[in-house]
């Protein structure tokens, strides 16, 4: 099978520009709280991919279907109905950890956060920097695709 583009891929539209346009209060200050946190943890500097995700890092992936691309190492996205934070290996990793986070839903590799202020950021960070540590190996692979 041939390599599919990620759709999501990096541009060089202005991180602070796209924070200060985000029209929820509690989505733009969750946001800037969000960069400070995984900045700090994964030592990179913010980056927009596509319109409306922000991303730290890279990482390289590779299906078994022999699917590949290139994708955030670790991110997040202030949604409209919450902010969605991207762990790369997949919530059920965390799962353990993710019990005691507080108030959040998740689908495969998103975390959905309604209010920073309402979950536990300790908990928070612990998954992001093994989500981001997992990743950021030399190669990361997974039997979904």
């Amino acid at each position: 099978m041939a390599s599919e583009p990620n759709k999501t891929a990096p541009t060089d539209a202005d991180v602070d520009a796209f924070l200060a346009a985000v029209e929820n209060p509690v989505r733009r200050r969750d946001a800037l709280r969000l960069v400070e946190l995984m900045t700090r943890v994964t030592g990179e500097q913010p980056r927009m991919w596509g319109p409306s995700i922000v991303g730290f890092g890279a990482y390289h992936y590779e299906y078994a279907s022999g699917r590949q691309g290139d994708t955030i190492a670790a991110g997040f996205s202030p949604r409209k109905a919450a902010t969605t934070v991207y762990l790369a290996d997949g919530v059920e990793a965390h799962a353990g950890l993710l019990a005691g986070l507080g108030p959040h839903t998740t689908g495969a590799s998103c975390v959905y956060i309604k209010d920073l202020d309402a979950i536990d950021l300790g908990v928070l960070e612990e998954a992001v920097r093994r989500s981001y540590a997992t990743v950021s190996a030399e190669s990361f692979g997974t039997d979904a695709g």
